[in-house]
């Protein structure tokens, strides 16, 4: 089904907050990713004894006293602080008055596949131990996943659309893709979108564990996470946030600010197959990312680089790669692909903001980031995935693609601006 919209608006990327298991902001993520860096590390966050995954990509270095006030730090969970960390980070990289981000022409859209269920955890932990009288009456405000947003939103007196959604690993970029065409339709002037996630915790670990989706590389951590490659074993669990800070292209023309990328086109759709596991033909792939590529009115041969899914679990990247060859056709082998999990881990719902964001760096900077770890080739993943160097290269247009549990998919397309 084709869309055909008139009169739309054209949208650009200003701004990026990047709060990952490579670092807080984002120079000290680009330069680990260009050195090929892995975030991955032995879990410190809880006694792991009784686990059989004992790694994750955990944040370090964050001073949540850096963005808020520690009374009031108390009163939220630790992934709507990520949040507020990487909208801060993207507000001010984009260098904006923030005179201008008051009244109902800015928005707020940012999601989370699990929300606060650290807090849900301890404060279990305090009703059973201590009683009911004893729990936090801020628990429901740290749990819930529309906190981020809210805190957002007051936080920068934006009164324009406020949302938060959870759609699993796509997240973060169906928020900012629907952040996209809410400034296309005039419904705002800009939006400061992605996801957050703060999932490393003993019951999430113990239940992904379970499904048997987390690599069990434990004592090669940096290894672990391993997109495309023959040994991939699952993914890696992660922590943080990413948001960007979308804007009405003459809005931000006429403040004078750096445009990293412009949004031309966003594909979401669903496999309508299996609650975890891809549609073996990859079809749900193939069309999201056909949506993304028709919207922008080009081929699939005008794209350079795909920043992938890439989880380094052995079904997904044999389907995505799968779905770019059928889409693609003799392009596959010409573009390039890289799965920036390899070195931050997969943040679950926070994974298509902080990708999005890498993606428009990859634009701006014209430097292909690597997937790390790729060793030994797989002949069902026969792509150029750029392998364990960078790479300058010419990038006009781009593909960043999200696919979570229950075949839910989103794939956001980025040119690089010329006027």
């Amino acid at each position: 089904m084709a869309l055909l919209y008139n009169n739309k608006r054209r949208v650009v990327i200003t701004g990026i907050g990047l709060v990952t298991p490579l670092g807080v902001g984002i120079e000290v993520n680009w330069e680990a990713l260009l050195a090929g860096r892995s975030g991955i590390r032995t879990i410190t966050k809880f006694d792991i004894t009784d686990f059989p995954v004992k790694i994750a990509g955990e944040v370090t270095g964050f001073d949540v006293q850096q963005f808020i006030d520690k009374k009031e730090a108390r009163k939220m969970d630790l992934f709507v602080h990520y949040a507020i960390a990487a909208a801060d980070l993207a507000i001010k990289d984009a260098g904006i008055d923030l005179s201008r981000l008051e009244g109902e022409g800015t928005g707020v859209y940012v999601g989370s596949g699990i929300g606060g269920l650290g807090s849900i955890e301890e404060t279990h932990r305090v009703l059973l131990e201590k009683g009911p009288s004893r729990v936090s009456p801020y628990f429901i405000i740290q749990t819930i996943i529309n906190e981020a947003a809210a805190h957002i939103s007051i936080r920068y007196k934006a009164r324009g659309p406020n949302m938060s959604n959870v759609t699993a690993c796509s997240t973060g970029a169906h928020a900012i893709g629907e952040s996209f065409r809410m400034i296309q339709f005039g419904l705002a002037d800009r939006m400061i979108t992605g996801g957050a996630e703060a999932p490393i915790t003993p019951l999430s670990l113990a239940g992904f564990s379970s499904m048997k989706a987390l690599s069990e590389r434990n004592n090669e951590p940096e290894k672990a996470s391993r997109p495309f490659d023959a040994q991939r074993d699952g993914f890696v669990m992660s922590e943080g946030a990413g948001v960007v800070l979308l804007e009405e292209l003459n809005s931000a023309l006429r403040r004078g600010a750096k445009i990293y990328a412009e949004v031309t086109g966003y594909g979401l759709n669903g496999d309508a197959y299996h609650m975890t596991a891809p549609s073996p033909d990859g079809d749900g792939a193939t069309r999201v990312m056909k949506l993304a590529i028709d919207e922008a009115g080009i081929s699939p041969a005008d794209i350079q680089y795909i920043n992938a899914h890439g989880t380094s679990t052995p079904y997904n990247d044999r389907v995505e790669t799968l779905a770019i060859k059928s889409l693609f056709g003799d392009a596959a082998k010409r573009v390039a692909i890289s799965s920036t999990k390899s070195m931050t881990g997969h943040l679950l719902g926070a994974a298509g903001g902080v990708e999005a964001g890498i993606t428009a760096l990859t634009i701006d900077r014209q430097v292909l980031p690597p997937t790390i770890n790729y060793e030994f080739s797989d002949p069902d993943c026969d792509l150029d995935y750029v392998p364990n160097k960078p790479r300058a290269a010419q990038v006009i247009y781009a593909l960043t693609n999200s696919f979570g549990f229950g075949g839910t998919n989103a794939s956001i397309l980025l040119k690089k601006f010329e006027g």
